[in-house]
């Protein structure tokens, strides 16, 4: 028996800032959701169930919100089911949705994302002691660099590559206008100025603090055939693995289960040859090394995984080579943490869309 298809018939995202004092999560989330079921041409009443994804609790220090969010959502009676896969949340949540369409289990079904770190402090909220484990308090810069540490090392990358991809995010940042950074004046001077934070990130390598949300309706072949506004964008197919934080031999630079995800999306889609069948890849980047560090996990660079070869030292605001990398400025720009991973998303599924006609991607997104 052969999946239902699933599209994404509508999108909605909030203006990323470090504070939106003005409204609630509540508020916040409704924002996002407003406009992706306006997009859709649908209301609330038309959604089967919900899907929230946000990253841990203690980031806000608010608990389980999705136990009161059904309020504000004016969503009381309807199936909500929370995502919680740490600060990636936001990928696996869309994931999760187009799940329960293409399983046949519901028609129309909205997932939300969001995280509205003003009302906490996310340094800290990483720093919590774990039960035999050396204390950590240096929040994820601290647990990621060593990661980038050894990618340098085994790759023999430059360490100005860092501070070439934050330029590159930054400049993309200025033409989308959702992102949180608009910050035109970079050069590679000034961000090799940048003061350094966890050895070898730089402060202008880091994501930002933001709060923002996102949401996106996605729907069956019937839902997507009603869509008059623009075309569907139809999901082709979808992969999640995790593995355990830590175990003997653990590749952190090339994770096993990233490379068993990846291949199993080439599967499922078709694709033999990521490298010259990807138009667009949109990277989950908190730390500007992990834009040339990840593809190589996923099989997408032409070199194999194991050599985790050096990327090209090349100062382009957009990749000089397929696919393009990352062109919504990625999570290095706006990082309201729940929600980075399908913000990037909703960036791209209508490009000539009205609401996003200065997206960076006018061709094959």
């Amino acid at each position: 028996m052969s999946a239902a298809r699933c599209a994404v018939v509508g999108v909605g995202q909030t203006k990323c800032a470090s504070t939106r004092g003005d409204v609630s999560i509540g508020g916040l989330v409704r924002e996002a959701v407003d406009r992706a079921l306006a997009d859709a041409k649908l209301s609330m009443a038309d959604i089967d169930a919900i899907v929230i994804g946000k990253a841990p609790d203690p980031l806000e220090g608010v608990m389980m919100p999705e136990l009161w969010l059904t309020d504000a959502l004016a969503a009381v009676g309807k199936p909500v089911f929370r995502v919680h896969t740490a600060g990636s949340v936001g990928g696996s949540t869309a994931i999760v949705a187009s799940n329960l369409v293409t399983g046949g289990v519901h028609e129309r079904v909205l997932t939300l994302a969001f995280e509205k770190q003003s009302d906490g402090n996310a340094m800290w909220a990483l720093s919590v002691p774990l039960p035999f484990g050396m204390p950590v308090h240096a929040g994820a810069g601290g647990y990621f660099s060593p990661h980038i540490r050894s990618y340098i090392r085994r790759s023999g990358a430059p360490p100005h590559i860092g501070a070439m991809v934050a330029i590159k995010h930054r400049l993309n940042a200025c033409r989308n206008p959702y992102a949180h950074l608009h910050e035109p004046d970079w050069t590679l001077e000034k961000a090799m100025e940048s003061p350094m934070l966890w050895d070898p990130v730089r402060f202008v390598e880091t994501c930002p603090s933001s709060d923002g949300a996102v949401a996106m309706v996605l729907g069956s072949e019937a839902v997507a055939g009603q869509r008059r506004s623009a075309p569907p964008a139809w999901v082709h197919a979808t992969a999640m693995r995790s593995e355990p934080t830590m175990f003997a031999g653990r590749n952190q630079v090339n994770p096993l289960a990233g490379r068993m995800c990846a291949d199993d999306l080439w599967r499922k889609a078709g694709i033999t040859a990521p490298i010259d069948e990807i138009d667009v890849a949109e990277i989950y980047v908190p730390f500007a090394w992990f834009e040339p560090m990840w593809p190589r996990a996923c099989s997408a660079s032409p070199k194999p995984p194991s050599r985790c070869g050096a990327p090209p030292a090349s100062t382009r605001s957009t990749a000089p080579a397929r696919p393009s990398a990352t062109p919504t400025a990625a999570a290095a720009s706006s990082s309201p943490c729940g929600s980075s991973g399908p913000s990037r998303r909703t960036d791209h599924p209508f490009p000539f869309h009205a609401c996003l006609r200065t997206s960076q991607v006018v061709e094959r997104a």
